[in-house]
């Protein structure tokens, strides 16, 4: 197996060259259980199953974690205007988004960690950045200096002069292009006890620990949808780096699926539920289609373009019934030199299903 991927840090393809010898260990960001699981949210899932399935075609020991984020602004917005407990909420819409990666046939992951279960190893990373002096405490509040780490917009090639971390002022931020590590607890929202004060995690910090917790200081792979590059990923790599950890060796990042050329999402109004695709169309042929494109282009929806993936589907389905239905049974071999170097070429399955 001669596997190259692209690295989104280094901008090149670079071939895969485990930790270990044989065995790889991903880690995948999940969803924000906030509401029900679109065709967008759920590509991410299937994309890198493609990856882990061939690993393990290939007998890696695959050790594949994709977290929960179940604490998080919008979750609890959403919560108070459901007029519902914000765990609860959390709780209903991480059931769904598992109701969907298994109806679309993506494997389980070896563990999948929930934030709110993970502070204490959060807090530990925070005491870790601030002994170093790349994190501070204000206010009950704790903050990343993005100025002490120097290798900050390594993995967006962001300037430090274009940064915008996306977050609301806070009066103990000594620069606006730190980030939120810890948050101090408001009345009304849930909260941890912490060194600090009671509060709760930043976004960025929960992925840090769950990552190093379930995978060690140092893995193979970190994926996600490119829109996490900045500023999640990014602070990611800050924080970790910056407490003494390799962290990721690899990054890869899918494209979006997009409607008219915007990214869908539940702001922009164009949504597709999981449940109600699959009122038109089969599970397997919904797969087909999110994981016919190669995982970094761009997947314009279109009834059109998920008709055409489906019939193109049904072509190989009939194909395979009419082998059965003249042998009895099909024939199992493992792939042609051309399927193997096409998947090995960055998992270009448009090449590999030709």
């Amino acid at each position: 197996m001669t596997l190259r991927l692209f690295d989104t840090d280094t901008r090149t393809m670079r071939e895969f060259t485990p930790l270990v010898p044989g065995r790889a260990s991903v880690y995948l960001c999940g969803a924000t259980v906030q509401g029900q699981p679109h065709i967008g949210h759920v590509r991410s899932g299937v994309a890198f199953d493609v990856l882990r399935r061939w690993l393990l075609a290939h007998d890696y020991d695959v050790r594949f974690i994709r977290n929960v984020t179940d604490i998080d602004d919008k979750i609890l917005n959403k919560a108070a205007e459901a007029g519902r407990p914000w765990w609860e909420w959390a709780a209903t819409h991480e059931r769904a988004f598992d109701k969907a990666y298994e109806t679309l046939g993506v494997l389980a992951p070896s563990a999948e960690p929930r934030a709110t279960g993970h502070i204490t190893q959060m807090v530990d990373l925070m005491q870790r950045l601030i002994e170093r002096g790349h994190a501070y405490a204000a206010e009950g509040d704790v903050y990343f200096d993005v100025m002490s780490w120097p290798n900050y917009g390594e993995l967006s090639g962001h300037r430090l002069d274009d940064v915008h971390q996306g977050e609301t002022p806070a009066r103990g931020k000594r620069d606006p292009r730190d980030f939120t590590l810890w948050k101090a607890a408001k009345a009304g929202e849930p909260s941890w006890p912490s060194p600090w004060g009671p509060g709760r995690p930043g976004w960025h910090l929960e992925c840090s620990a769950m990552a190093e917790f379930y995978l060690g200081p140092e893995f193979d792979i970190h994926c996600g949808g490119m829109d996490l590059i900045f500023p999640h990923h990014e602070n990611e790599i800050a924080q970790s780096k910056a407490a003494g950890d390799g962290f990721a060796r690899y990054w890869l990042h899918n494209g979006w699926v997009t409607m008219g050329g915007e990214k869908m999402s539940k702001s922009l109004g164009n949504v597709l539920s999981v449940p109600n695709v699959l009122t038109r169309v089969r599970p397997v042929e919904l797969r087909f289609y999110l994981g016919s494109a190669h995982y970094r282009s761009m997947l314009e929806y279109s009834d059109k373009a998920l008709d055409d993936a489906v019939a193109s589907y049904q072509r190989i389905e009939a194909f395979v019934q009419r082998v059965l239905d003249r042998a009895g049974e099909v024939p199992i071999g493992k792939w042609t030199d051309g399927f193997a170097a096409a998947i090995d070429d960055d998992l270009a399955v448009p090449k590999a299903l030709a």
